[in-house]
């Protein structure tokens, strides 16, 4: 039939880069290890990957490497080390970039400390991407930008290029022209562990029957 489009990307096609390389100074612990449940913030932001079928998933670390590596290895996600951390997240961003294989179709964007996205919204934001691959997808609840952003393999040779001025919010808000925005009724994209508040409540809507005084 004229006119019918066939999904032009494949989740095969995509990753889902994690970054897990900072000091976590404001939490004063290291967030990708603070527990959820009966595991961890980072093994539910890379569980939530896989339940939608992203299985190429890349975890950038840096400080405190050593305590990941276990983890990750058992799980049998690839890392990168991005030994230029202290400089920032853009520079962990940069590193799981140059280590996404040159098939790659685009990428979803994580911060570590953000693990309540659902699988749905994942394949929600695939489902828009597929049709629009030269497109930025936002994940949107409410009318406020969430994560993880999809990103596209037409801005990866920009990205590597910028200097990193104001990060990479700064640079893709140039390219508002190519930039799509998923409502979604997953609050969970908005909720980050930035500080022991914020952490307390990403664990009680995780844990809503567990205090965090039993762990």
């Amino acid at each position: 039939m004229q006119g019918f489009n066939e999904n032009k990307v494949k989740k095969s096609d995509l990753a889902a880069i994690i970054v897990a390389a900072g000091y976590s100074s404001r939490m004063k612990k290291f967030k990708p290890l603070l527990p959820l449940g009966h595991t961890t913030i980072i093994e539910t932001a890379i569980d939530g990957f896989l339940q939608a079928g992203i299985d190429h998933i890349i975890v950038v670390i840096g400080f405190k490497a050593h305590e990941l590596k276990p983890i990750l290895e058992q799980k049998g996600i690839k890392w990168v080390y991005n030994d230029q951390y202290h400089e920032g997240m853009y520079s962990s961003i940069l590193a799981g970039i140059k280590s996404l294989s040159k098939q790659s179709k685009g990428f979803f964007l994580l911060p570590a400390d953000i693990p309540l996205f659902k699988s749905k919204t994942i394949d929600l934001l695939y489902q828009v991407y597929s049709q629009n691959d030269d497109h930025i997808v936002y994940p949107v609840h409410q009318g406020k930008k969430g994560h993880p952003p999809l990103i596209p393999s037409t801005l990866f040779s920009e990205i590597l290029q910028y200097n990193g001025d104001g990060g990479l919010k700064t640079l893709l808000n140039q390219h508002k022209n190519k930039s799509l925005y998923m409502e979604v009724q997953d609050e969970g994209i908005l909720y980050d562990a930035d500080t022991p508040k914020d952490y307390l409540t990403i664990f009680n809507k995780h844990c809503p029957l567990t205090s965090l005084s039993d762990k």
